[in-house]
C-alpha cells in the first residue's frame, strides 16, 4: 500500500482574514483530509468551520502536535500514513514547519520516505522581510530573545554586531504582552542608526510594517501591548 501524503497547512494570522489569504489549493486539501495533527484542537475546528468547506468535524481525527511532544510519539503520531492516509500539520497560527513544533513531524517524515507537501499561505516572518526594506539575500532568525532585561540587551548588541558584519538582517519576536518592553529594551541597547522594522498584524486591517531608525522610532509613540509583532534590525 503507498504511503499517504504530508501536508503542512497554512492557519490565518488574524481573524476573519481567511478569504483574503487562504488559496483554493489549501481549502482542497483541508476538505479532503481526515487526519490532523495540530497545535490546539479547538481553535483548529474554529478555522476549518470558519472555511465553509462543509466538512463533518466528527469524522475528523486530530492530535496534539506541540512544543512538549516528543519525538519518540512520533511513529504513533504518523502512522495513519503509513496506512495510506494523508495527514495535515495546522499550526495555531501561519505557516506549520517555521518556529514551530510541526518541524518535528516533518523531519520524521523524511526519515521514513513519506512525501511532504509544504501548501502556500501567510508567515508574520517572510512578510515582516518583505515589508520591511531589507535585503532577503542574507537574514537569520531568532525566535524569542531572553526574558531577563540583561542578558536581553546583551543578546541585542550581539545581533546588531553580528548584522553589521555580515550585512544581515536580524528577526526575532516575543509574546504579546511583553512587545512594549521589548521595544523599550530595544531603543536603549541598540546604535540609534540602526534601523528596526516594526510589523505588528499583519495581514489585518490595522496591519503596520515600518522601518526607522532607533532614533527615531524613540521619538514615536506606538503600542504593541498583546498585538502579535515582528521585530527586524539591521544594522549599516
Amino acid at each position: 500500500m503507498p504511503h499517504g501524503k504530508l501536508f503542512l497547512i497554512p492557519n490565518i494570522l488574524a481573524e476573519n482574514t481567511a478569504d483574503a489569504v487562504i488559496t483554493p489549493q489549501v481549502r482542497e486539501v483541508i476538505q479532503h483530509t481526515k487526519v490532523f495533527l495540530v497545535e490546539n484542537m479547538r481553535t483548529t475546528r474554529r478555522y476549518i468551520s470558519s472555511l465553509k468547506l462543509g466538512v463533518n468535524l466528527e469524522e475528523v481525527h486530530m492530535e496534539i502536535l506541540d512544543k512538549n511532544t516528543s519525538p519518540e510519539s512520533m511513529n504513533r503520531l504518523l502512522q495513519p500514513l503509513f496506512k495510506g492516509a494523508d495527514v495535515g500539520i495546522i499550526s495555531e497560527a501561519g505557516c506549520p514547519g517555521i518556529a514551530d513544533p510541526g518541524a518535528l513531524a516533518v523531519a520524521h517524515a523524511h526519515t521514513r520516505g513519506i512525501q511532504v507537501v509544504p501548501l502556500s499561505g501567510p508567515s508574520s516572518m517572510f512578510m515582516a522581510l518583505m515589508g520591511s526594506g531589507f535585503s532577503g539575500q542574507s537574514f537569520a532568525f531568532h525566535g524569542y530573545l531572553p526574558i531577563d532585561k540583561k542578558e536581553r540587551s546583551q543578546a541585542l548588541r550581539k545581533l546588531e554586531s553580528e548584522s553589521l558584519k555580515e550585512q544581515r538582517a536580524q528577526i526575532f519576536m516575543e509574546t504579546p504582552f511583553r512587545n512594549n518592553q521589548l521595544l523599550q529594551d530595544v531603543i536603549q541597547s541598540l546604535n540609534p542608526q540602526t534601523k528596526l522594522c516594526i510589523a505588528k498584524n499583519i495581514t489585518a486591517k490595522d496591519e503596520l510594517i515600518q522601518t526607522k531608525t532607533v532614533q527615531d522610532w524613540k521619538k514615536s509613540s506606538i503600542d504593541l501591548h498583546k498585538i502579535p509583532t515582528v521585530f527586524i534590525l539591521q544594522s549599516f
